[in-house]
């Protein structure tokens, strides 16, 4: 079947949102529904997940998901699955693809394990108490060798998968205290590839000196600098001044 363009796309979404889900269109058989909603842009479907009780139900459910992964990564399904403990269920499996298409870069390659353990470290880094970065780090690598990764690319993935978080935590003040807390803790000397990539610490720092700078106090800005400089020199121009 054709997939429509973008004018199409805008035209199927205002006939579902007139439609609210009492009209001709729900009325329809769900799978046929289902076609309809996975063809729509999937930012889209929260929006459309709230027109009514039944099309949230298919939003909570696999049939929908199922599909959504079958139309966009038709091969996911034949791919090498995980060992390990993470969350299973097809709306899962759908965001970790999205995650490791569009937010971690692979050189190209779709691997749904790096989108899950990016949705893994953000939730991590988003509670109240944040485990400590080492045995975050070391559960990663964990994850990738009991995977077939050797303990280089297992690094390299997880430094990507860190640097990729950090960039797409929303700018607040938890944010903020998270970024403190990680430049603040002390290096663990830790045998490679368990050991802290220096490159996501640049990254910490530089997202506090920059995107946060004016969330520091006097003090708090001298201190984190001072860290920064025992890392690393010389430090940027662009961390300097407060």
């Amino acid at each position: 079947m054709e997939t429509p363009n973008t004018c199409s796309f805008c035209s199927l979404f205002d006939s579902l949102m007139t439609d609210r889900g009492d009209g001709p269109i729900g009325s329809l058989p769900e799978h046929l529904l289902v076609e309809i909603l996975t063809r729509l842009p999937t930012h889209e479907w929260v929006q459309i997940s709230c027109v009514s009780k039944h099309w949230a139900s298919m939003f909570r459910g696999e049939y929908l998901w199922q599909t959504a992964i079958a139309r966009k990564w038709p091969s996911a399904g034949f791919r090498k699955r995980w060992p390990g403990p993470i969350p299973r269920g097809s709306a899962r499996r759908f965001q970790a693809l999205y995650v490791s298409e569009n937010l971690v870069p692979s050189g190209g390659e779709i691997d749904e394990l790096v989108g899950h353990t990016y949705l893994y470290l953000k939730e991590q880094l988003e509670r109240v108490a944040v485990p400590p970065s080492s045995i975050l780090h070391g559960t990663i690598i964990d994850q990738f060798i009991a995977c077939g990764r050797t303990g280089e690319k297992a690094h390299e993935l997880a430094s990507n998968i860190w640097i990729a978080v950090i960039d797409n935590l929303e700018e607040n003040q938890q944010t903020f205290m998270l970024l403190k807390h990680l430049a603040q803790e002390g290096d663990f000397f830790l045998p490679f590839p368990y050991s802290r990539s220096y490159k996501v610490l640049w990254r910490v720092f530089d997202k506090l000196f920059t995107d946060f700078r004016d969330c520091f106090n006097g003090a708090d800005y001298h201190e984190a600098l001072a860290g920064a400089k025992s890392r690393f020199q010389p430090v940027p121009s662009s961390w300097l001044g407060h």
